[in-house]
């Protein structure tokens, strides 16, 4: 097992709660994305913050080219690691 790890980037906080769960549903997920506020620097507004989305995936089952496209449904990307 290795520590895979694929960080979505999302624009706002209800993108990022809607992306979560059809994650759970395009993906068989084992365990829930972790939902993390990543706040700009210099910006004190929530609303000014990206949103991402930590995916744990130990087996290395996720494909990076999916997870590019599904994540851009959102306007967002993936992180390289």
């Amino acid at each position: 097992m290795s520590d895979v790890r694929h960080v979505l980037v999302l624009p706002d906080r209800d993108a990022a709660e809607e992306a979560a769960e059809a994650l759970g549903e395009r993906f068989a997920l084992d365990e829930e994305p972790q939902l993390v506020r990543d706040a700009l620097a210099g910006e004190d507004d929530a609303e000014d913050a990206q949103w991402l989305l930590v995916l744990h995936d130990e087996n290395g089952r996720l494909d990076a080219l999916e997870l590019d496209e599904f994540v851009r449904e959102w306007d967002g990307w993936r992180e390289e690691p």
